[in-house]
């Protein structure tokens, strides 16, 4: 400003003073601000006119009043949208919020909810079902069904998250927006101000090409953003590894658990000469999609090779195989022998010489007289001795998946990325579909009612009564007692141990509890005894049971505890046999 007062020359050192250098241009909102008025004589400042200035008003004043009004008009519009950046600098954020909810959050919320509302559906179908049997239920039950609920819970914080996040990202990039629509606006009144205020026609084609190059801009910021929230949607919901190495990874820790089976199967080899073999052993199996949920948190795109010593690290957690040696003392009766000495009387006979009185002389006479006679004889005999009975025990646990997962250490946030992937099977069901006790199948049956006759059975009716406080319980490998759930032999062993009929197996395997079993022919199978099933998963003799109930249905812990017809292609293909327990 003093510059331009002290101008009192020629027009050439008037323009000099009033022109900028180049570093004083605009670069941010506020020189921005500051530029336009002063280039567009908006805001406090001095209006009074230099020479040059008075001739050009005299020249626009000859161009007649139309143009000045065009002038003015446009001037006072960019001041006005000058003024609103000011008021509002979101301005460029809102857009690309719009744009954004209108298709970025828009498919990521539809996409999380479908997964939410699968989750929420079997949830409430386990709540009605727990409702029922309310008085009867232990409080293990009900951690279940918190559990279920926690997973419900961490997909909706996710989903908020995940908003948040997008919405913080198009923040970010509004500012920029704004910073760089701010300097643009700069920019357009310079060169208006010093080249094109002579021209209007001129003026209105570059003002709405400034206006076009906005709306671009805002449109491209919105559909990255849209791709973005999009993209990292599904990530988040999906196993990032390629197929081939998901399943190359599960056959290796397969190969892991087959080895184990071998090891538990060669026990009575490998420690021979024992008196007695106890065996307490859990399922040995595993769910592939959670083995792939955890690996993804830990490595997101891992190689089969990245990840081995991982999968060490998880069997030896999941696993614990114990041969422990047990010496008792007991007594029994045996059967001895011994050299005892006996007597006996015996008749003898003999001669002797004895006088005769009519001959005068002695003569032989016969007599018979009784010795004792002595002897030894071995007799048997029994007695009650201690002695030393050997036991070979061979227990081993399964602590289940989820549960190294839930001590494995990981954030909370990647609790919840694990909690999703579970949920939506990684985007990848088809991986292991043909696995039964994997992916969730809450059944056709879950209503089935057994007749009423065959309740007459009241070791049946105590064994059902029992067995039906569990429908819904998840299939969780090696859990054997509601606060863990169940696996297929877990949920059977627990049902027969406390439905009040006074039998006692203890935890056993599904061949486990084929073994106290008589088996029955399919004729003779009644409500109440027990259906085996071999191959569902990698295993000798029997790998699945569950109960009979009659009319060709079964009770058992699939995924989850269901009704199930056997008279299915699948059991049908698998079926072993019948068992009653002894």
């Amino acid at each position: 400003m003093n510059e331009e007062k002290k101008s009192t020359g020629t027009q050439k050192s008037s323009r000099a003073t009033s022109q900028k250098s180049p570093g004083e241009k605009l670069k941010n909102e506020q020189s921005a601000r500051e530029a336009v008025r002063k280039k567009l004589r908006y805001g406090k400042k001095d209006n009074s006119l230099t020479v040059e200035e008075k001739k050009k008003l005299k020249a626009k004043t000859a161009q007649g009043r139309r143009m000045i009004q065009a002038e003015t008009a446009v001037s006072r519009r960019s001041s006005r949208e000058l003024d609103k950046h000011n008021e509002d600098e979101n301005v460029g954020t809102e857009a690309v919020s719009r744009g954004l909810d209108a298709t970025g959050l828009v498919a990521e919320k539809a996409k999380l909810e479908h997964y939410g509302k699968k989750l929420h559906k079997r949830t409430v179908i386990q709540s009605e079902k727990l409702e029922a049997t309310k008085k009867e239920t232990s409080k293990e039950a009900a951690k279940s069904i918190q559990k279920s609920r926690m997973k419900r819970q961490a997909i909706d914080a996710y989903q908020k998250k995940k908003a948040k996040e997008a919405a913080g990202g198009a923040g970010s990039l509004g500012k920029k927006f704004v910073d760089k629509a701010g300097d643009m606006v700069g920019r357009i009144g310079e060169f208006i101000s010093e080249h094109i205020l002579q021209d209007p026609k001129v003026l209105i084609v570059v003002g709405i090409i400034a206006l076009l190059l906005i709306l671009i801009m805002c449109m491209f910021s919105s559909c990255t953003l849209m791709a973005g929230g999009v993209n990292n949607s599904t990530i988040a919901s999906s196993y990032t590894a390629e197929d081939d190495v998901i399943l190359a990874v599960d056959a290796d820790y397969t190969a892991l658990e087959d080895a184990l089976q071998e090891e538990v199967n060669s026990i009575e080899m490998d420690y021979p000469g024992y008196d007695e073999y106890r065996y307490e052993l859990a399922e040995i199996g595993h769910n592939p999609y959670q083995l792939a949920a955890l690996l993804t948190v830990l490595y997101e795109d891992y190689t089969q090779r990245e990840v081995q010593s991982a999968l060490q690290s998880i069997f030896d957690a999941q696993y614990e195989l114990t041969v422990t040696e047990i010496v008792e003392i007991r007594t029994r009766t045996e059967t001895r022998t011994r050299w005892e000495q006996r007597s006996r009387v015996e008749t003898r006979t003999g001669t002797r010489l004895v006088w005769d009185a009519d001959s005068r002389s002695f003569v032989e006479e016969e007599y018979t007289y009784e010795v004792t006679v002595y002897y030894w004889v071995e007799v048997e005999y029994e007695v009650e001795v201690e002695y030393e009975y050997y036991i070979l025990k061979t227990v081993l646990t399964n602590t289940t998946m989820d549960a190294v997962v839930r001590g494995y250490g990981l954030s909370a946030d990647e609790m919840e990325r694990y909690e999703i992937l579970l949920a939506t099977y990684g985007n990848k069901a088809y991986l292991f579909g043909d696995d039964i006790y994997s992916v969730v199948d809450p059944g056709d049956y879950q209503d089935y009612d057994a007749p009423a006759e065959y309740l007459t059975d009241l070791e049946f009716g105590r064994m059902l009564q029992c067995a039906e406080k569990y429908l819904g319980y998840p299939y969780v490998w090696g859990g054997s007692s509601p606060s863990t759930s169940f696996d297929c032999s877990g949920f059977i062993s627990y049902v027969i141990n406390n439905c009040g009929n006074g039998w006692n197996v203890g935890r056993k395997t599904a061949n486990g509890l084929l073994g106290c079993c008589t088996t029955v022919s399919a004729s003779d199978a009644k409500p109440g005894d027990l259906i085996f099933f071999q191959g569902t998963y990698n295993t000798s003799g029997a790998s699945h049971v569950g109960i009979y109930v009659g009319d060709g249905m079964m009770l058992h812990c699939g995924n989850p505890i269901q009704y199930t017809s056997i008279n299915t292609a699948y059991w049908q293909e698998h079926f072993y046999t019948y068992g009653r327990l002894n």
